[in-house]
């Protein structure tokens, strides 16, 4: 039996190019890994060895990758042991990656208003599918973005317009507006330029600004915490919209041998029982919430 994973991960000792510390204990690495950034897609991550010391590798979706020059991106947050052992790894280290693994984001062209929600740790699977979405003329991405800490990076006032956008929301990734993306940013934190609620809130506010024609062209792709998801996938539910999510388990193997990130599914024959690493991470959302 052809398993569609196989043949498409690799093992590479990876040298760490950059690593850069961010307020809430949010880091950004990027690591020489040139076969893994040759067949990552939006929505891959890779399974990252933290410290020699340390067997159990940590899973990280991928936020960029350049495949001319070999490099992958990784954003992500010292929660644990594994992770906060990873923090410490310095420029000049080599460690092991293996990847690219899971399933990616599949854009529908006949959905070319793509609508994009990060959360928190979520946000990477969203920056690099907006770097794909923009290199194709058909998309329309719009990435919204949450964060209850401050955002790994510096906000600044957007200068692309957004039609249904509340006024004064114009803070946004500089690296987005560089790249011509739509952003805007969200949180309960009181950041300047955000607003004040969640993803959810604002992508609301502005599908609720378009025409129902206008609706049909709109798809959505969400990563973040478990709850955020749920709440996107009542909202696609809600305006019929199509959606997309990548979730977040605790993995052991990352390769679908150890069954540990199981999740259940809705299928056409009955409840399943689907591995996040392989089968996912990215599933429809109306069949696993």
């Amino acid at each position: 039996m052809h398993k569609p994973h196989r043949g498409t991960i690799f093992v590479e000792d990876a040298k760490v190019l950059a690593h850069e510390a961010f307020a809430g204990e949010q880091h950004i690495l990027r690591v020489q890994a040139p076969r893994c950034a040759e067949k990552a897609q939006p929505g891959s991550f890779a399974h990252l060895q933290c410290d020699p010391m340390l067997p159990m590798r940590r899973p990280l979706s991928i936020m960029r990758t350049d495949p001319r020059v070999g490099w992958v991106e990784f954003l992500y947050k010292a929660v644990g042991e594994g992770t906060r052992l990873l923090s410490r790894r310095k420029v000049g280290e080599t460690l092991s990656v293996m990847g690219p693994i899971g399933k990616p984001f599949q854009p529908h062209g006949d959905r070319p208003l793509t609508l994009l929600l990060g959360g928190g740790v979520g946000i990477p699977p969203m920056v690099f599918l907006a770097s794909s979405l923009r290199s194709n003329p058909i998309y329309q991405p719009l990435v919204i973005m949450g964060s209850e800490v401050p955002f790994p990076f510096k906000p600044r006032p957007s200068e692309i317009l957004v039609p249904g956008m509340p006024e004064g929301v114009i803070a946004t990734m500089p690296l987005l507006e560089d790249w011509g993306v739509p952003c805007r940013l969200t949180s309960g934190a009181g950041f300047p330029g955000c607003h004040e609620g969640y993803v959810t809130d604002l992508a609301r506010l502005w599908l609720d600004t378009l025409s129902e024609e206008k609706r049909r062209q709109v798809e959505i792709f969400a990563c973040g915490p478990h709850p955020m998801l749920a709440a996107c996938a009542r909202l696609a539910e809600q305006y019929r919209i199509p959606c997309q999510v990548s979730l977040e388990e605790f993995m052991a193997c990352a390769v679908g041998g150890c069954a540990g990130c199981v999740v259940e599914v809705k299928t056409d024959q009955g409840p399943a029982m689907k591995r996040v690493c392989v089968d996912g991470p990215v599933f429809d959302a109306k069949t696993v919430f």
